[in-house]
């Protein structure tokens, strides 16, 4: 089986973490060697983001949002890749290095949406997350995740979820129809 070939180089936090993505992809993987980023490493991740583009694509922990967050304030065009935490827990350790080949091929391939300039009325606000049960009401943060899951932008809490879904391009209708799937799931109606 051939490997799917990633253009932009995948930007992770350890050496364990390029050998899972090398075994999904074949691509180009730079590894920040966790928070403490060393000029060295900054200034190839620069290079690779004005030559072919990155994806960032840290641990779903507090560390890895830590460093998510310090590389796309330094890079705010990156692309973002996601995974959940039950995607990357292996024996109580969560990592990308856990997760299987199939879960970062698709958070790595949902990274590569991106919003179109004309599409932004389309983009969801924060009052459609409320409507479709994803903030502010009991079970928010559980479908959340598994509406995460299903379009590939990972677990966050409401804010860091819309942007996300903005970033990627995701439009009001693609989340209403990710919502209501993962009711039925669950049992749910979803209307």
């Amino acid at each position: 089986m051939t490997k799917p070939r990633i253009k932009e180089v995948i930007v992770v936090e350890g050496r364990d973490d390029v050998s899972a993505v090398l075994r999904a992809v074949d691509a180009d993987v730079l590894c920040t060697h966790g928070y403490g980023i060393s000029a060295q490493t900054l200034e190839q991740i620069r290079s690779a983001a004005e030559e072919r583009g990155i994806i960032i694509f840290t641990d779903p922990d507090h560390a890895g949002l830590n460093i998510r967050k310090k590389l796309t304030e330094e890079f705010p065009g990156a692309k973002q890749a996601h995974l959940t935490q039950g995607e990357a827990e292996k024996d109580g350790d969560i990592g990308i290095e856990n997760a299987g080949p199939e879960a970062i091929i698709r958070a790595l391939e949902a990274a590569g949406r991106e919003a179109a300039d004309d599409a932004e009325s389309e983009l969801p606000v924060f009052d459609d997350l409320v409507t479709l049960g994803l903030a502010g009401t009991p079970g928010s943060a559980e479908l959340r995740e598994a509406v995460g899951a299903m379009l590939g932008t990972g677990y966050a809490n409401g804010s860091a979820f819309l942007k996300r879904l903005r970033r990627r391009g995701i439009n009001r209708k693609e989340l209403a129809d990710a919502a209501a799937a993962c009711l039925r799931e669950n049992g749910q109606d979803g209307g």
